[in-house]
């Protein structure tokens, strides 16, 4: 993907996440995406910056629709806290 496609995907799970703040009671869920302190208008920072951050956002989404049980919601939470982590390594070098 390139950068600019990264960043328009960032832009739409940032509007998800927004409206998850907005409509469900969100305490805290989004704690690790803040962390990061990256945004989609961040467009100095680096793909693989943008690309982690999309990865953590995706996991923290995940885990605020999951139910209890490892249904397919569940699944897409526990790949994303994989690639997270992987991009995280990789950031790391």
């Amino acid at each position: 993907m390139h950068k600019e496609e990264l960043i328009q995907l960032h832009t739409l799970l940032v509007r998800v996440k927004n409206y998850f703040e907005e409509h469900k009671c969100c305490n805290g869920e989004f704690e690790r995406y803040d962390s990061l302190h990256i945004g989609p208008m961040h467009i100095h920072r680096s793909k693989a910056e943008h690309k982690h951050a999309i990865f953590v956002l995706g996991r923290e989404l995940a885990t605020v629709m999951e139910p209890e049980e490892l249904t397919g919601v569940g699944r897409i939470s526990a790949r994303m806290r994989e690639l997270a982590a992987r991009t995280e390594m990789i950031k790391m070098r």
